[in-house]
């Protein structure tokens, strides 16, 4: 069968739609990738985190990047429990409630953490308090991180996880191909349908994800300056 007998052959505009999919799939990858960088130099930078940096590999497939972004995102979920860790251990039980207790003032929460970082890391920039108190009281950990690791994991696992990322500087033909030489053909409509679903969603977490840490990152800044 030809490809364009796959493709709705009278409907050129899903050809088109299929390719800009993928484009914005892949720009939402290429913008998780940029906000775990930010979030993994405020932890190394304040909170004596050793996180490494990530990149877009070009020449790896659609889930080898989800596999980095989750990987990062695991690594950075195990220093903040560790950081916890630290805070119930230092602190007595009533002072580590008030950490949680949305009705204790933000500044007195900062005060608290910031005297544990001082003893468990000897000299702390004056912003770790803060950077502490807002990763262990707000979701992004518990449940941003969470939600954007599973979709990660889905579309890794999905029909579009072997697709490789470098056939964007191809041409819209070879882009086709390139698509369904990584689907059977019969799956392909299934698979096209299944691309706006996952878009969709992860579009929404990716969003949720980058605005938490540009969250963390405009209050160190603005600490800074």
């Amino acid at each position: 069968m030809a490809l364009s007998d796959l493709l709705y052959p009278e409907n050129p505009r899903r050809r088109q739609e299929l390719i800009h999919l993928h484009r914005e799939l892949l720009d939402c990858m290429s913008m998780n990738f940029h906000a775990t960088n930010e979030l993994a130099g405020v932890l190394n930078a304040h909170l004596g985190c050793t996180i490494t940096h990530i990149k877009m590999r070009e020449s790896s497939t659609v889930k080898e990047n989800c596999d980095i972004i989750i990987r990062a995102m695991h690594e950075i979920q195990c220093q903040v429990q560790k950081i916890d860790g630290d805070m119930k251990e230092k602190l007595e039980p009533v002072l580590y409630q008030k950490l949680y207790d949305i009705k204790e003032p933000e500044l007195e929460k900062i005060a608290i953490a910031h005297k544990v970082f001082s003893i468990v890391l000897g000299e702390v920039t004056s912003t770790a308090g803060m950077v502490a108190v807002k990763l262990l009281s707000s979701n992004l950990i518990t449940i941003t991180v969470c939600k954007l690791i599973s979709l990660l994991a889905q579309i890794g696992a999905s029909v579009l996880g072997g697709i490789s990322i470098t056939i964007l500087g191809l041409g819209m033909e070879m882009i086709l191909h390139a698509i369904l030489g990584a689907v059977e053909r019969n799956q392909l409509l299934a698979a096209v349908r299944s691309y706006e679903e996952h878009l969709a969603e992860f579009k929404e977490a990716s969003e949720k994800y980058q605005r938490a840490i540009h969250e963390v990152t405009s209050l160190v800044r603005h600490q800074v300056q």
